[in-house]
């Protein structure tokens, strides 16, 4: 128990780095290329900081231990909205552009009904991760085509600044996506061990410890980025994060053995990260901003959520 308490921590470390990293090398990558932070935050750094979502449902499926599997994302998704957006906004209040609000937003909400619309017979099949990972392409086309949205263009002198240090912020973004697989790993692994010894239940592992440990990528990304005042990238690692969890891991996990899901999350976990993802289109569409009010409320709405679950 104290080594994995030792290695919690540790794992927690990596967390920040690997996250400061690969805010600070993506953020100037963007710039360089004159490419909108909200699609680099949506892509690039919504993929890296999905990569511990994948493994760890990826191994947890093919050890046959599918709640695990299926409660991480579902979980994950909660916790990147009420947890992660709700801390990020308490530090910093973000301002949120139209196209988020009608655009990418509303392609998170339609993903997880499709998600819902495919475990009503308790299972995601081959067929079913199939399409979910056909949606992830039309999605990454989408933002490649908004890349450099010519309204949303950073000015040209910075652009050209920029250009010289690409390999330096390579290099930083690779070394924050092994901070943060690797720190995951230790976190994942210490808290089921903890949460195995205090006798819980997969499926609620699933949704607390294990969401939580996977979700710590995205919530140290987009914090540091909230901090250091780059708010699309914030906004853009929860909504593409999401979007990536859905389409990304229960597309290909499903695709290499065919996924259980236990009908109970049908009755609580999916309603809630349902309705969680819906109230998050009024709260930002009000004067386009996610303010420290807002931001709590999706803070209490989590908390009362793994209260809900683990009693």
């Amino acid at each position: 128990m104290i080594l994995s308490v030792i290695l919690f921590f540790a794992g927690l470390l990596l967390l920040y780095y690997g996250a400061d990293y690969l805010v600070a090398g993506s953020s100037r990558l963007a710039l360089s290329f004159g490419v909108r932070p909200l699609i680099i935050g949506m892509t690039v750094v919504a993929f890296a900081t999905s990569m511990p979502e994948l493994m760890v449902s990826l191994f947890a499926s093919v050890k046959g231990s599918s709640d695990i599997a299926a409660g991480n994302i579902i979980g994950s998704n909660i916790a990147n909205i009420g947890l992660i957006l709700g801390v990020a906004a308490l530090i910093m209040p973000m301002k949120v552009t139209r196209s988020t609000v009608s655009r990418e937003i509303p392609f998170m909400i339609g993903a997880s009904f499709l998600f819902l619309f495919f475990v009503l017979d308790a299972e995601l099949a081959f067929f079913d991760g199939f399409v979910l990972f056909l949606l992830l392409i039309v999605f990454l086309i989408y933002c490649l085509r908004n890349a450099r949205d010519k309204n949303t263009l950073p000015p040209q002198e910075l652009v050209e600044k920029e250009k010289a240090h690409r390999g330096k912020d390579v290099f930083l973004v690779l070394v924050g996506i092994i901070g943060l697989g690797i720190g995951a790993e230790l976190m994942v692994r210490s808290a089921v061990t903890i949460a195995t010894a205090l006798g819980m239940s997969e499926l609620v592992i699933g949704v607390t410890i294990v969401a939580l440990g996977t979700s710590l990528p995205e919530l140290a990304a987009s914090v540091v980025s909230a901090w250091k005042g780059q708010m699309d990238i914030s906004i853009g690692n929860v909504i593409g994060s999401n979007i990536f969890n859905i389409l990304f891991v229960l597309g290909i996990c499903p695709m290499i053995r065919p996924l259980a899901v236990d009908p109970s999350v049908l009755r609580f976990e999916l309603p809630v990260m349902l309705a969680i993802s819906i109230a998050l289109l009024p709260l930002v569409r009000h004067r386009m901003v996610l303010d420290r009010p807002k931001g709590a409320l999706l803070l209490t709405a989590y908390l009362l959520f793994v209260s809900a679950v683990l009693w």
